[in-house]
This record gives C-alpha cells, structure tokens and sequence, in this order.
C-alpha cells in the first residue's frame, strides 16, 4: 500500500494552466527586497505619497455612520452613475448617459471584466509595449494570448510603430490594449494616431480596450490628453477601464468603473456578480465626492507631478549616464543607464546603493528590458534626495 500523500508542490499540477502559469510581478519582487530598508525613498509604484484628501472621507465615513453596509446596485448606486455622466460631460464636452457607466471593484477588476467580454481561449489581444504588467497578465489569466508589439526607442523617446501593429494582426486578434498617456513610458497618442488606431479598429472589425487612466497628467498646458472620445462614433468597437486611484489618491480604495455602450448593461452587471457582487456603497459615496468636489485637488496633483518631473528628468539627465525624454503624459520617467542592460539586477543594486526603490523595465515586456521606471508623484524634498542618491549611485557605478 503506498501511504505517500500529494504534496502542494505536486497537487499544483492539477490546476488550470493559466492559472498556474501567472506570471510574477517583477515590480513586487524588488518591492519585496527592499520595502523594510530604513530610509529607503519608495518610488517603485504608481501611487503618490498624498492620502486621499478629507472631503472623500468624510463622504465615506458619513455614509458608514448612517449604516449603508448591505447589498447595493450591482452596476454601481445611481448618484454614482449619474456623477460619472456629470464628470465625463464636463471634460469631454458632450453629453453621457448614467447608463454607460458601471462601477467596479478596481481599474484591474474592470480590465479583467473588459478581457473576459472580448477574448478567450483561442484569441489575441495586441499590446504595445513597454506596457502595464498586468495587461499581459489579465489577456494570458483569462486564457486568451496576448501579442506584444514592441513601440520603437529613440534617444529615451517612445513612438507607435502603426505599420508594425497592423502586421501584428491576425485572423484570431480579438482587440487592442491602447494604454495612454502610457505606463511606464508616458507616451502618449496624439489625435492623429488614435485616428489611425480607430481606423485599424473599423477595418479589422476589433475592439480597443481604452484605459485613459492618465489622462489629467498631461505638461504642456493642456486640460487633458486627447482621448478616443473625441473622435469615435456611438457604432465603435471601443470600451474604457478605468479607476479613481491616481486622480484622487484613491489607490487603496479599490473603486473603478467601466464605460461601454448602454446595450451590454447586463453583461457587464452579470460578470460583476459573479466575482465582486457590488462594490461597498460607502465607497461609492467617497467616490461621488472626489467627482463632484475633486477639481481642486487635481489641479493641485497635477501641479505637484509638474515640478516633480522636471526634479527627475533635469537631475537624472545632468549625470551623463542615461538616456531619456520628458514624458508627455502620466506620472512616470522610464530610463535606461548606459552600460547597464539588466534593469533586473539594477532596480536591486540600487536599493542597495541608492537606498531608492525603482520599478525594472523588464516587468514591462518587451521593449522595456533595459530601462527603470521611476514614478515622480511624490512631494519634491523626497524627490530632490532621490535624485541626488541616483545620481552617487550612477556615476560610481
């Protein structure tokens, strides 16, 4: 008789490949090493240092007092719905329906929804890269395979390769995973090449999954990047991720929503069923404030991501040893170190030398492999030391 039993490390055989295949963070594996260096300046997330400002609490902390603990609206309470209408008309200028919107757990949760709808096993999704992890990882998790099309790198500048895109299509591409202004790059599309992305849209007949997430973080004076709302009709194969995490500080919150045609409202309250049953109504009441109230404190956090950019990109550039460009938009620089091609090794080395916490460029796919990411929404004290420490580290290096 054979007594031996499975182990976890055999047991794990048994489970679903892309389950068991999900790829680890890079990101977190230098967070890991580093996160209980005393002193250590963390730049290596997409969160600010600012906590989410008093008057969404208060919204949220009124609402727990007045018992709103139950069950709620599976696509979001109205007054939500409708202050996202109310949100989206004022920046957009034009008119949006409460119908188009549905709130959800997260900005992932309403990616993972929005991959779930499109594509499955058997289908592509192409993703320009250096890109967001998890957009290769919720494409491969739900089964489909995602198809990287590395953008092209000129002098730490970032462009869209239109041609090579479309040669990535195939007749198994379900979508694209249009990311801007861009993590980690901040890249962003202007109003002519998200034209010529609807137009490979239209002709393909795929969809663009559009996560503008970013959009505010913009330093040339405008209010906002350009956005697919701008040029697309109501027929169009777009549908948009987003999440109240960078514009209000509102990362560990876990609030997004999703905007899609009103035609696929029971589709989408379905699927939030099925995994979250409703996002907490006390919650959804912070959020209703950070829309309503929140001009004020983005205009302040955009400020502040201003000044912080120009701490990093001048400081990082005056040590001759890197190569990059101001981003266009979002709140992230992305360099490369001359002579340094594993970004890997580097992010750790300099948690040891710099005592500064960077994201490497490998966790970004392709296209992302020898550079870092530093993210710069961070009060410019700890920023000006960062750079200072990067800058000892670098030129000993």
């Amino acid at each position: 008789m054979n007594s031996a039993l499975p182990t976890g490390s055999t047991l794990i055989a048994d489970l679903r490949p892309e389950a068991r295949e999900a790829p680890e963070s890079g990101i977190v594996e230098v967070m890991n090493y580093g996160r209980l260096r005393e002193g250590l300046i963390p730049l290596w997330v997409g969160e600010g240092d600012l906590p989410t400002p008093a008057f969404i609490r208060d919204a949220a902390a009124r609402s727990l007092a007045a018992g709103e603990t139950f069950y709620t609206w599976q696509r979001g309470i109205p007054e939500l719905r409708e202050a996202l209408a109310r949100y989206h008309e004022r920046l957009y200028g034009q008119p949006f329906s409460p119908e188009r919107f549905f709130v959800t757990g997260s900005g992932m949760q309403s990616l993972q929804i929005v991959v779930r709808m499109i594509a499955g096993p058997g289908d592509e999704l192409i993703i320009p890269t250096p890109a967001w992890p998890n957009f290769v990882a919720a494409t491969s998790v739900g089964g489909a395979r995602p198809v990287c099309v590395p953008m092209e790198y000129d002098q730490g500048r970032f462009t869209l390769d239109l041609g090579k895109l479309e040669a990535a299509i195939t007749p198994k591409t379900r979508g694209m995973l249009i990311n801007s202004p861009s993590n980690p790059t901040g890249w962003t599309a202007t109003k002519a090449e998200q034209e010529a992305l609807l137009a490979l849209s239209r002709k393909h007949g795929i969809w663009i999954v559009a996560d503008e997430i970013y959009g505010r973080f913009v330093y040339d004076g405008s209010a906002r990047a350009p956005s697919f709302h701008d040029i697309m009709a109501p027929e169009d194969r777009v549908i948009f991720v987003q999440t109240f995490s960078k514009n209000w500080a509102m990362t560990g919150w876990r609030i997004g929503w999703i905007e899609a045609p009103e035609a696929f409202g029971q589709v989408i309250e379905n699927l939030i069923q099925y995994s979250t049953s409703g996002s907490p109504v006390f919650v959804q009441r912070g959020a209703v404030a950070a829309l309503d109230e929140g001009e004020d404190f983005i205009a302040g956090q955009i400020a502040r991501a201003a000044e912080g950019r120009r701490i990093v990109h001048e400081g990082l550039k005056a040590t001759n040893r890197v190569s990059l460009a101001a981003p266009v938009g979002a709140f992230y620089q992305f360099f490369t170190v001359d002579g340094r091609e594993d970004s890997r090794k580097l992010a750790l080395d300099l948690v040891d030398t710099a005592n500064v916490g960077l994201a490497p460029g490998t966790a970004f796919g392709p296209g992302g492999e020898k550079g870092l990411r530093l993210c710069f929404a961070r009060n410019a004290a700890d920023l000006t030391e960062a750079v200072a420490r990067l800058q000892k580290a670098l030129m000993a290096a």
